[in-house]
């Protein structure tokens, strides 16, 4: 019932008038192709399909292909019960069916991931037809997904060869969501999971979130927040969380859950939560095993342990790898897995914020046991627009460590800004740690071919609420989509994944494809520019993190202060992480601490991450370093202007819905991306005593305006323990 339901409901979606598409229905859109030629050939190479077997999987596949196909070609394409008349095959390489053309096929099977997939067109009783095998039904699945990617983004697909297998084995989102549905750092609505409602209402959304997750490679989700609440530990969310876990599984995703390391005094009624003692390692093992009991595929748990304020194995003398083996020994039995965060730093602890983290996990590299993955934030501080990558990456050598990328705008401008934030992701993957040498990049750390790791895991923090369009803005759907793209294949170019998504999601017309792409991809650098240039970070306004606030200070902690790092003053700005400073340089290889050493050598993009530096200092331009900021601030301005006149150059091309709401938000951007310039230059004025250079505008307003600005309902503000 809730299939043919589903069917029914989507395939409404599916043929729906685009003249009112909200975006619900992502880059899964499934409109008739439109270039005739192409159509002509497709519907001369697809004319029935068959899929092999007949499970709740095999039912996603068939209704999937009937759904696409059909709305794609423009007409009913039929699902076979046998092979001899398809034109399209769909079998696991074990099949028999396949017997008569396995030999064609083992060549791409060799040495393919379980879910991995190969597409190949075979001669079958002389006729020509295309095969999508793998060793599993979820590789399958993923066959079938990107077989429809080929036809919506017009690929050929007549004789076509295709083996494709995932670089990374646990491909996850992590949901901030709460029980009370509100999302911490969530800017698209609340949560999706209605735990009210759950177990007995199965929202048609968490179908559509499985499809949409399936479509891309994902496959692991974890349901709640890192700052966790015991409750979703209870049998009352147990119930819950299996209602979820058994919509998902014949998508290929398994469920995860944050754990709260106090869970045994808050739920359990023991009075201690102390990793080392016994009746605490017998209540996890009980209650993990209770787990299992409702979820038999139960992926494992996250957790954030002494770390801004969450309860943690630290509480009572342990270390983080007494907390997490604890876990770890209660799931290996199971073969569930702990992912335990490195997000850690003390105020209390006099050492630059961004040692901290690699200070505690290091020494107990090699003391995790082997189902532990420490997980580890793109960059040292706190997902800031651009960060190094995380000494943590290749420092661990005997400990799988997998990257947590934050997908949600928690400091790029919320979900009213347009930022593709695949050419940040790709920026980390490709950093070279030169651990082990040249080519040791932070991909090869998080797919474990560096140190030969058995595991491999990569996170995103997810972006996703109940807004029609389920990010908040419609290109915050890309950032979903990329994040699933490279978790994949890390191999892949962003504007490689930016041109699939762009051609899936609005059209394949060549001026449409050609604009976005031209706004996507100078989006991220155009963000830093009016945000953090030069490598200034974390100077967003307190707690709700929205807007500029470099003037932030006296709080209850320095490090969740601006000027802590800013450190603005007569002689210049910047945070000196040099010998001369923190030294947070010896953290690196020497080949990536020789990159850094000297402002004179730096990069610019992270000149002041790395060095105080002298207003007068001479950068790259040619101008001074006061106004070389002036500039990168304006520019990043006029650039965000820029992209709104890209944009609505395509009006008639776009559908007009999206259309508007894309402009519009547009505007918010540009509006705020001057509220960023004119704040922080006017702010760090006052220190430079230099004035803004000739040909700029002036700011409307002094800076005693905008630092009495007040935001108190911003969105996605982190609740109060």
């Amino acid at each position: 019932m809730i299939r043919i339901s589903a069917l029914i409901l989507l395939s409404v979606l599916a043929f729906g008038v685009t003249r009112a598409d909200n975006g619900y229905r992502l880059w899964l859109r499934y409109e008739k192709i439109s270039d005739e030629a192409m159509l002509g050939k497709y519907r001369t190479l697809i004319t029935g399909v068959w899929i092999a077997g007949t499970s709740p999987t095999t039912d996603v596949i068939r209704n999937e292909s009937a759904m696409a196909l059909s709305g794609m070609l423009g007409q009913q394409v039929a699902m076979l019960t046998g092979p001899a008349d398809a034109s399209v095959i769909i079998a696991k390489i074990s099949d028999a069916a396949l017997a008569r053309v396995k030999s064609e096929l083992a060549n791409g099977m060799a040495g393919i991931a379980d879910d991995g997939f190969v597409i190949r067109t075979v001669l079958w009783s002389g006729k020509k037809k295309l095969i999508i095998t793998s060793n599993s039904e979820i590789g399958l699945l993923y066959g079938t997904f990107h077989l429809i990617k080929l036809l919506q983004t017009l690929r050929p697909i007549d004789g076509i060869t295709i083996t494709s297998s995932p670089r990374v084995k646990i491909r996850i989102l992590n949901h901030w969501d709460n029980l009370d549905r509100t999302v911490e750092r969530g800017y698209a609505g609340i949560s999706i999971f209605d735990w009210h409602k759950l177990p007995r209402y199965i929202d048609q959304r968490y179908h559509d979130y499985a499809r949409a997750n399936a479509s891309i490679g994902i496959n692991a989700t974890v349901l709640t927040n890192v700052n966790a609440n015991a409750l979703v530990l209870t049998p009352m969310y147990l119930e819950k969380v299996k209602a979820l876990a058994d919509v998902f599984r014949p998508y290929g995703i398994k469920v995860y859950l944050t754990a709260r390391f106090s869970a045994p005094m808050e739920i359990g009624g023991l009075k201690t939560a102390d990793p080392l003692d016994e009746t605490v390692q017998a209540w996890w093992t009980a209650k993990i095993r209770e787990i299992y009991k409702y979820v038999p595929d139960f992926g494992g748990m996250v957790v954030k342990a002494n770390s801004e304020g969450q309860p943690g194995p630290q509480n009572y003398g342990r270390s983080h790898a007494d907390g997490a083996n604890m876990l770890a020994r209660a799931l290996q039995p199971h073969g569930g897995f702990v992912m335990w965060r490195a997000f850690v730093y003390d105020n209390a602890v006099p050492v630059d914020r961004t040692k901290q983290a690699f200070n505690e996990f290091k020494p107990l590299d090699g003391k995790f046991d082997s189902n532990v993955i420490v997980q580890v934030k793109n960059g040292p501080l706190d997902f800031q627009p651009r960060e190094p990558f995380h000494p943590l990456f290749g420092a661990m050598q005997k400990t799988a460590v997998m990257p947590e990328f934050q997908i949600t705008q928690e400091y790029l401008g919320f979900a009213t800004h347009l930022v593709y934030l695949a050419t940040l992701i790709k920026e980390c993957l490709d950093a070279d740690t030169y651990s082990k040498g040249k080519g040791s990049t932070v991909a090869r750390t998080m797919d474990g071919t560096l140190y030969g790791n058995s595991i491999s895991a990569v996170a995103g923090v997810a972006n996703i609420g109940n807004d029609a369009n389920w990010t908040g803005h419609q290109f915050g759907q890309a950032n979903w989509f990329a994040f699933g793209r490279l978790a994949w294949d890390h191999t892949l170019e962003p504007e490689t994944i930016a041109e699939e998504w762009v051609r899936m999601t609005f059209s394949n017309n060549d001026k449409v494809v050609t604009s976005i792409l031209s706004i996507m991809m100078a989006s991220r650098e155009t963000l830093v520019d009016y945000m953090t240039p030069l490598g200034l970070h974390h100077i967003m306004g307190y707690n709700h993190h929205f807007g500029p606030g470099p003037w932030v200070k006296n709080k209850q902690r320095e490090d969740w202060t601006s000027v802590y790092y800013h450190r603005a003053d007569s002689t210049g700005v910047g945070f000196d992480r040099s010998p001369s400073g923190s030294n947070a340089l010896e953290q690196y290889h020497p080949e990536v601490r020789k990159k850094f050493l000297t402002k004179e050598a730096c990069p610019e993009e992270y000149l002041l991450w790395f060095h105080h530096v002298p207003w007068v200092f001479k950068t790259k331009s040619g101008r001074i370093l006061w106004d070389e900021l002036c500039h990168r601030y304006y520019r990043g301005v006029e650039a965000v202007g820029a992209m709104q006149n890209t944009w609505r150059s395509l009006e008639g091309l776009v559908d007009e819905y999206r259309f508007k709401q894309v402009d519009a938000f547009l505007t918010i951007q540009k509006d705020e991306a001057m509220l960023w310039r004119d704040a922080c230059v006017l702010y760090f004025q006052q220190f430079s005593k230099m004035p803004i250079p000739a040909g700029l505008e002036k700011p409307d307003h002094g800076l005693e305006y905008y630092e009495k600005l007040s935001f108190p309902y911003a969105p996605g503000i982190r609740p109060q323990w």
